[in-house]
């Protein structure tokens, strides 16, 4: 294979959740060490009143617009329903609608979910 067909750079999408108010935040980026880092000494203002966060799902992609997909994917977020005109339908349809990408990650972390319930956190 070609050496410049592989790419030592990977970007990722990658959910932190807070153990303040147990939320999650969900996000991408090509350095994923240093971005946890940034979240954690509280660099970054949608997630420094919600400190200490903890790294509980990643993904890698080959490509910045994948991450960035995928980061969509995984968010639910209003401007989805803006943009598309869903604000008409009920409250019922709007989580059908953009509901899976909780509900992927979700079903991803259910094993995670289970060792919280039972107090074990490792």
């Amino acid at each position: 294979m070609p050496s410049n067909t592989t790419s030592s750079v990977f970007f990722y999408a990658y959910v932190l959740e807070s153990s303040k108010d147990k939320e999650r935040y969900i996000g991408y980026t090509h350095n994923l060490k240093r971005r946890v880092e940034e979240h954690k000494r509280g660099l970054n203002f949608s997630t420094k009143f919600r400190l200490p966060f903890r790294l509980i799902y990643f993904e890698g992609c080959l490509d910045r617009k994948d991450a960035q997909r995928r980061e969509r994917y995984l968010k639910t977020t209003q401007a989805q329903y803006i943009n598309f005109g869903w604000l008409r339908h009920n409250e019922r349809c709007r989580s059908c609608i953009t509901g899976q990408g909780r509900r992927f990650i979700g079903l991803r972390l259910s094993e995670y979910g289970r060792q919280k319930a039972l107090g074990s956190g490792s």
